[in-house]
């Protein structure tokens, strides 16, 4: 019996819709935060600080629930915990489209319906910071050692499709109303939307298996030989399964059990895709290329094409990961990074606005979402032992959300003081990027995740 890639592939497709979810909810802003300063931020006379933390509140919560995700997956499985992903999104994503709802009049701004509003975002963003953290690691624990690069980062293609199509949806609620429509009511559709993508993940998930992995660390070891079956076929279940257990009597494992090093390396890993200033580009997209010249339903237009960009290159990514490995993407992609901010702050200095920003924005987001956006995640999923990875990639999500909401939050005010240092900023991160993957990072292509013990011992 030979493994069965249809199981394999649904799985990782109903996996894979967290991934949606996650990339859907982190960029609806784009398309609504002009619309949330106009509503909530300058009727109560607020400034651009409380207008850069409201719109990047959601990540309060992913970094709670990247910090909450070891301990969850560990205690109550990967496939509950994603169920609690998925129910939060639905929360979030109606509270955030009627956040007067039981308690205030709407369309009145108020600092309390602002700390409401708020408040949904941040359940969304706890979902968010769970489902990054753990639809990997549900994937990775699932696929066969061969494909696993590939498979994880259809993760990351479901990410950029999630933030595709939430810019379509922006673009056709938006498009042919008054901006006054938009501000009023436009914004609430755009929140509202992400609960019919939250309802069909959180449903589908009830008839996913457990990971085998996991099955394995809390002794059910019937069931875990049951999955590794339908995955690999009868001979090789129970080949894995033994490895799986040896791994994990090796140790009950403390967090530090193979060294610092495979931690500083995950939390590295996480804190520079984000420093890398890639949100900046997703959430602010539309505001970018408006002050670039576009009116607001061609800058919407336009960050449909950076979508459609990201989306081509993300599937070059996953093509190749498996192929050259991961840290020559990584290193690649670092590369295009910097030429590409280093060009769009070198334009900023010299205040010259047109095509040519455009290209160097697509330079850069093509460089990243070949590299960083898929491989990133392919990494923290596989380089922890077993018996520390929950814990471990817990540890990764945090810093990496946290890095997140540091570079979101800070961007409107650096711009006022100089969008030339704010994007050079970006651009020496990048280089940075690409020395630490050549002086500290691994490679993986083609080791199953029971060999990543021996890797860092």
């Amino acid at each position: 019996m030979k493994q069965n890639k249809f199981f394999i592939y649904v799985v990782t497709f109903v996996a894979t819709l967290g991934g949606l979810l996650f990339g859907y909810d982190t960029a609806v802003i784009s398309g609504a935060e002009k619309s949330i300063q106009s509503f909530l931020i300058e009727p109560l006379g607020l400034s651009a600080f409380v207008h850069g933390m409201t719109v990047s509140s959601a990540l309060i919560g992913c970094i709670i629930g990247g910090a909450l995700s070891g301990y969850l997956s560990s205690h109550y499985g990967r496939k509950n915990t994603l169920i609690t992903a998925g129910i939060l999104f639905l929360l979030s994503a109606l509270g955030s489209g009627n956040p007067e709802f039981l308690f205030f009049t709407k369309g009145e701004a108020s600092y309390g319906l602002l700390a409401v509003f708020n408040f949904y975002r941040i359940i969304g963003g706890i979902g968010v910071g769970l489902a990054s953290a753990v639809c990997p690691m549900y994937i990775g624990e699932i696929a066969p050692s061969e494909i696993r690069g590939r498979l994880i980062s259809l993760n990351q293609f479901a990410i950029i499709f999630g933030m595709l199509v939430v810019y379509f949806v922006n673009w056709g609620i938006a498009n042919g109303h008054s901006v006054e429509w938009i501000n009023n009511i436009g914004w609430r559709y755009m929140f509202i939307s992400e609960a019919i993508p939250a309802s069909i993940f959180t449903v589908l998930m009830f008839f996913m298996p457990e990971t085998p992995r996991y099955l394995a660390f809390v002794h059910r070891d019937q069931e875990a030989l049951s999955i590794l079956t339908r995955i690999n076929g009868a001979e090789k279940a129970q080949t894995i399964l033994t490895s799986i257990k040896e791994t994990m009597h090796t140790s009950k494992a403390k967090l530090l059990s193979y060294g610092k090093v495979v931690i500083v390396v995950g939390i590295l890993l996480s804190v520079f895709q984000q420093f890398v200033g890639i949100n900046v580009a997703l959430y602010y997209a539309p505001r970018i290329f408006e002050s670039m010249g576009a009116e607001k339903g061609s800058s919407m237009l336009q960050t449909i094409i950076m979508g459609l960009v990201n989306v081509v290159f993300t599937v070059i990514a996953i093509a190749y990961v498996d192929k050259w490995g991961r840290k020559p993407l990584l290193i690649v992609g670092s590369i295009g990074m910097a030429i590409g901010m280093i060009a769009i702050s070198l334009l900023s200095f010299f205040n010259v606005i047109g095509i040519a920003t455009l290209v160097f924005i697509i330079i850069y987001t093509a460089s990243f979402m070949m590299s960083w956006g898929p491989i990133c995640w392919v990494l923290i999923a596989e380089i922890y032992p077993n018996t520390i990875r929950s814990s471990a990639i817990a540890i990764a999500v945090a810093a990496q959300w946290a890095a997140n909401f540091f570079i979101s939050s800070t961007y409107p005010p650096m711009m006022e003081y100089s969008s030339g240092l704010t994007y050079l900023f970006y651009g020496l991160m990048s280089i940075l990027s690409a020395i630490f993957v050549w002086k500290m990072v691994p490679e993986t292509k083609g080791n199953t995740l029971e060999e990543m013990e021996g890797l860092w011992m």
